[in-house]
């Protein structure tokens, strides 16, 4: 009888979530939190105490305010003050680090752990002090169904349709086609909004008003315009990017998509093409200055679904092999890239 008692204490303790509380070292760039949470559970967390950058300057979780300076530095939540508590969830490149501050509350969009940090520049002197964190976690109900039992899977008929690389204005083959999203507009960009994701500015004059206003407005600026690349015999829908900030005339993750002109199961589908800017090169094509990309193009493509996977808008991923895959090629500016030939399909949920 009391073996019983026991383990209905125990059930009821699950139930009820738990609480924790610990130190957050302004001098780590992730503390871990310890706790395995699930998609769906609840998590209310608050913060008290202090950080010390320097004699001058000192700040709570809700970090200081922003300064004109603030351009210039590389902050994990590029909206957010110096000094701020941050979290994310997962601990791999494409996680998204979010604001904390003195208190927040989030449900938890995949099965993750969560880890707590502060919102400062990389390589740049740590503050010092920490913390103080409280965490409650209220579980989450399991799902009723399985989503990804309900999507309608794109066939290789489908997917033979979609060119497998793109092209310039003069008809020079280019980027590989990697990844393709099936759903609809909204819900495509809803995603990509929760993994990070801005949409880049399609001219340089839309590029000199938003660096404008961003400027004004103490804000990062990730919104560089993109060259135009055309699927399907059309320029790109939209581009998208994630960097950090300034350093995106440099470096960044980006990509082109373009709505195929088939749906499946009803659904919109979306073709993309993504690739890491890691520096400048030479354009073969005019001797000009142009981005150089990672070669190694897989990895952008499984960054993109890693990051989208993280929003818990995605039913199934799934990698499929065109007819006659990609393997090895070079971009309409001359640099040379590489692939194992798959393309990622991920099927957001219905």
């Amino acid at each position: 009888m009391r073996v019983v008692f026991v383990a209905l204490v125990a059930v009821a303790l699950l139930c009820a979530g738990q609480r924790k509380e610990l130190e957050v070292a302004a001098n780590q760039p992730w503390t871990d939190s310890g706790l395995d949470l699930k998609a769906g559970d609840s998590v209310t967390i608050s913060a008290s105490g202090s950080i010390q950058f320097d004699a001058a300057h000192s700040s709570g979780p809700e970090g200081l305010a922003r300064a004109w300076t603030d351009l210039l530095m590389q902050y994990p939540v590029t909206n957010a003050g110096r000094g701020a508590l941050i979290g994310r969830f997962g601990d791999h490149p494409a996680a998204r680090a979010f604001l904390i501050g003195a208190q927040i509350k989030k449900t938890v969009p995949i099965d993750s752990q969560l880890f707590l940090g502060i919102n400062q520049q990389s390589g740049q002197s740590a503050a010092a002090g920490s913390y103080h964190v409280v965490i409650e976690v209220t579980k989450g109900t399991a799902a009723a169904a399985n989503v990804a039992m309900r999507v309608s899977l794109l066939t290789q008929q489908m997917l033979d349709q979609i060119p497998t690389r793109v092209t310039d204005a003069l008809g020079n083959l280019g980027d590989r086609v990697n990844f393709v999203i099936v759903g609809s507009q909204e819900k495509m960009q809803t995603a990509l909004a929760d993994a990070g994701w801005v949409v880049v500015d399609k001219t340089k004059r839309d590029a000199v008003l938003h660096g404008l206003l961003t400027s004004l407005s103490r804000e990062a600026y990730l919104m560089m315009p993109m060259s135009p690349l055309e699927l399907f015999g059309r320029v790109q829908d939209f581009g998208y990017a994630q960097a950090d900030p300034l350093r995106v005339v440099e470096s960044r993750h980006h990509f082109r998509i373009w709505k195929a002109p088939f749906t499946d199961g009803g659904e919109e589908v979306w073709a993309g093409a993504g690739t890491h800017d890691v520096g400048f090169d030479k354009d073969s094509r005019n001797n000009g200055i142009t981005h150089r990309i990672d070669p190694a193009t897989d990895g952008e493509r499984d960054y993109i679904g890693q990051g989208l996977q993280d929003t818990g808008l995605v039913a199934k991923e799934e990698y499929m092999m065109a007819t006659n895959p990609v393997r090895e090629a070079k971009t309409a500016t001359g640099s040379g890239f590489t692939s194992d030939g798959r393309t990622l399909v991920i099927y957001l949920q219905p």
